[in-house]
């Protein structure tokens, strides 16, 4: 990527991550006319996407956001992830390319259950399309089925050397599936498959319960400044303790 691009800063806001502390984001200038290659160097260098708009957090006191990814061919997933996929392994898997009706109905069922009053989700059906759609990027939905029954959904950026998981919901009946585990760990094997290089998990923050789980998938690698490096036991201490001095 050549060209350079024109970031927008935000106003603040309520942390939708962190109780009590206050966000921002640098966004990307709508107007860029950006497309999956462009993306791809973007999620090198921290970005993420809603919907149309990237962004990377760009918060005042705060830097507990942590860009995080998986190298695929150096994962190893563990016993209790393999656990996962054998317990799982009734269901159907399937790549669709639009949202519907079943979609919907799944993602309020989530939300009401999980996010109560959170305000990062937008919960009404417009809202819901611009929330997970791309116009320039192609995106995929992983629905996985029980039968007939549309058990979870993983929103799935498919880019030249990598995946993007965006945004995963499921049925909260089947909470003892472990089905955002499950999300992931497929996404890391048709990666594998297609030869490309990363699954981008977003961000991990420390303290946010939320995101706890990315730190699962060994070996992890976040983005420090403008490298990435292996997030193992020692770097993640580092990173607990300067963000505790920070936030």
């Amino acid at each position: 990527m050549t060209q350079s691009l024109r970031l927008f800063l935000s106003t603040e806001h309520a942390c939708g991550y962190l109780p009590g502390l206050l966000a921002r984001s640098a966004f990307v200038d709508p107007e860029a006319g950006l497309g999956a290659p462009h993306y791809q160097r973007l999620l090198e260098l921290g970005f993420r996407r809603s919907g149309d708009h990237t962004y990377r957090p760009h918060c005042r006191e705060c830097a507990r956001c942590v860009p995080v990814r998986i190298d695929v061919h150096r994962f190893h997933g563990d016993r209790s992830q393999r656990r996962c996929q054998e317990r799982n392994s009734d269901l159907q898997v399937t790549i669709e390319r639009r949202l519907g009706d079943e979609h919907y109905a799944l993602y309020r069922s989530y939300l009401q259950a999980r996010h109560a009053g959170g305000g990062m989700d937008p919960l009404d059906r417009k809202a819901f399309h611009a929330f997970l759609e791309c116009s320039w990027l192609d995106v995929r939905y992983w629905c996985f089925r029980d039968g007939g029954k549309l058990l979870a959904v993983a929103v799935v950026d498919h880019l030249p050397q990598a995946l993007s998981a965006v945004y995963t919901f499921f049925d909260p009946a089947a909470q003892s599936r472990g089905l955002g585990t499950l999300a992931v760990l497929e996404q890391i094997r048709l990666a594998r498959q297609s030869a490309l290089e990363y699954v981008y998990l977003g961000y991990w923050v420390e303290g946010s319960r939320k995101m706890d789980y990315k730190r699962r998938f060994r070996p992890l690698e976040a983005l420090q400044g403008t490298q990435w490096q292996a997030l193992d036991d020692g770097k993640m201490r580092e990173i607990r303790a300067a963000t505790t001095s920070t936030g």
